[in-house]
């Protein structure tokens, strides 16, 4: 079923305008988005789906019989505004395509989920939306696709490249980091998807204080002031005076120093297996620290995981856009059974109107 808009519709121009990607087509992603519209509609009022139209036609069908979302197509991103209540808006930004099965990993769903991705990318970056919340996409789908999919890791890269290619710039001109926030834990990434050598070869002075930098500055931003920012170390113990490695003496401890006499509230080197119990933040009890600087994926990603999954936000620092995602992956392994969850894709979605409606109500519009 397809819903006209009513032309007398009240666009609600408070409300930032956010693009929605369905992530891998195989995966939950479609899932999950469809069913934030059905348990939270009022959330995603001003949001929209960027994707296909059958994709998320399907994906409406695993939400129940008894459920009345229809699907809006629409043809202009602004148009999201002024959806009626109840309805699914989707703008068809892929290719269409025979949609592939459910929990597999194909290379035309790596390819749709990549078109998906870079279309809401430009229109961000071209300020026709005010932010993007991406579900997951399937990396190996990804790299199946080919050229130019094949040269991205995942999500962030993607962006990284576009974002420094529509600006005119190096990669190195456009750093990014990755953001893992819940209600109880906040990490930042020095280094992101490559090995764990070359992960600890990237923890330079120069990295660390970059970090620093970013996630002061992206940080105040969120808060409303500056954060207090705990550095966790790389050996066991914070290298326990050089008894375990070098890395916090040498690298760690002077790139703190520079973020200090920059005016940056730091501490550490921490030892790692402690500082996020000291960062975290209960209902009984406000953490030491806004937020952990980790050194590498796994270190900063276990322990928000651990704490929930599905309340977990990922959240990319040093972009000039807004993006958000859901911090899990496609769960092939459920896909297309209806009993996905879509917690964590609805706080990305707050997350994302946070960071976008300053630039709304400051009279920036799409």
């Amino acid at each position: 079923m397809t819903v006209a808009i009513s032309e007398t519709a009240q666009v609600q121009a408070h409300w930032p305008l956010l693009a929605v990607t369905p992530g891998d087509p195989c995966g939950i992603g479609p899932e999950i988005v469809a069913r934030a519209w059905q348990t939270a509609p009022a959330l995603m009022q001003g949001c929209f789906v960027a994707g296909d139209v059958a994709l998320m036609r399907r994906a409406q069908g695993l939400l129940g019989s008894r459920v009345d979302l229809p699907v809006c197509v629409i043809e202009q991103p602004a148009e999201a505004l002024t959806v009626p209540p109840g309805c699914l808006p989707v703008l068809q930004v892929v290719t269409p395509v025979d949609l592939p099965h459910w929990g597999q990993v194909d290379p035309v769903a790596g390819r749709m989920a990549g078109e998906a991705v870079l279309w809401v990318t430009r229109a961000a970056l071209r300020a026709e939306i005010d932010g993007l919340v991406t579900a997951p996409l399937h990396k190996e789908a990804l790299h199946a696709a080919g050229a130019p999919w094949n040269q991205y890791p995942g999500h962030t890269e993607l962006l990284q490249a576009e974002a420094a290619r529509h600006h005119g710039l190096s990669l190195a001109e456009m750093p990014v980091r990755m953001m893992l926030a819940s209600p109880e834990l906040r990490t930042v990434l020095v280094s992101i998807h490559v090995s764990l050598r070359q992960a600890l070869e990237a923890i330079t002075r120069e990295q660390v204080l970059q970090t620093l930098l970013i996630t002061h500055h992206s940080l105040t931003r969120l808060l409303g002031h500056a954060p207090r920012i705990a550095v966790a170390g790389v050996n066991p113990h914070a290298g326990e005076g050089g008894l375990f490695g070098h890395e916090e003496i040498e690298i760690l401890a002077p790139a703190i120093e520079a973020a200090r006499q920059q005016g940056l509230q730091v501490d550490g080197p921490l030892a790692p297996d402690t500082v996020f119990m000291r960062a975290r933040h209960t209902k009984d009890k406000a953490g030491e620290f806004d937020v952990v600087v980790a050194m590498y994926h796994d270190q900063g990603l276990i322990p928000v995981k651990y704490l929930g999954v599905e309340q977990g936000v990922n959240v990319t620092l040093g972009l000039p856009i807004v993006r958000t995602s859901p911090d899990h992956g496609t769960a092939m392994d459920i896909a297309g059974q209806g009993k996905a969850d879509a917690t964590s894709l609805l706080q990305a979605v707050r997350m994302a109107k946070t960071l976008a409606l300053p630039k709304r109500t400051a009279g920036v519009q799409p």
